[in-house]
């Protein structure tokens, strides 16, 4: 499991530098001092206009029951719905406490709801920020979720938890030790 995780580390650690490249509008380069910490560079073009920015706003969810689901991170997480939608998608868009991440849960009935409990967590998993990663995970494990694996510390220091929530989704847990986001 260690090897796992530390993949999912890996990727998930790319697939924020994409991420954060394709907002600044910049290109990401190796420090020659720390060739293992990632830097941004902005690139002069994209800094001088800030009127047409894109940034990350939403994931969406197919889920065979999101008022319940949405439900279940209110409850546990602290989530908050920012907005709901009618039958029969029953949209639900949930923020963390702070508004710094949401992700929209629907149920789409002409598509097939993924079976996310049968998918590897290193294929798709919603991460979040935790202060505190084993007392999150033990408070889940509590309210339905189920551990994949142990609580890890990966070889940067960052503290990391995979779970499943209720319906099978993969969940991730992290306390990074150098934080790599900038949140209100």
């Amino acid at each position: 499991m260690a090897c796992r995780q530390r993949t999912g580390t890996v990727l998930f650690v790319w697939a924020s530098c994409v991420m954060l490249i394709a907002a600044t509008g910049g290109t990401i380069m190796l420090s020659e001092r720390n060739k293992d910490k990632p830097k941004t560079t902005a690139r002069a073009e994209g800094v001088a206009s800030q009127s047409n920015r894109v940034r990350l706003e939403h994931v969406g969810l197919n889920v065979a029951d999101p008022i319940k689901a949405a439900q279940w991170y209110v409850d546990n997480l602290g989530m908050k719905i920012l907005r709901e939608a009618p039958a029969p998608a029953n949209a639900r868009f949930l923020a963390d406490s702070a508004g710094n991440m949401m992700i929209e849960i629907y149920h789409n009935p002409p598509e097939a709801v993924p079976n996310y409990a049968s998918m590897d967590p290193l294929l798709l998993h919603i991460a979040f920020l935790a202060d505190d990663v084993d007392a999150v995970r033990s408070k889940l494990i509590a309210a339905g979720a189920t551990a994949v694996g142990e609580v890890t510390t990966t070889p940067a220091g960052d503290k990391l938890a995979m779970l499943r929530d209720p319906w099978g989704l993969a969940i991730q847990f992290v306390h990074r030790a150098d934080p790599m986001l900038t949140l209100k």
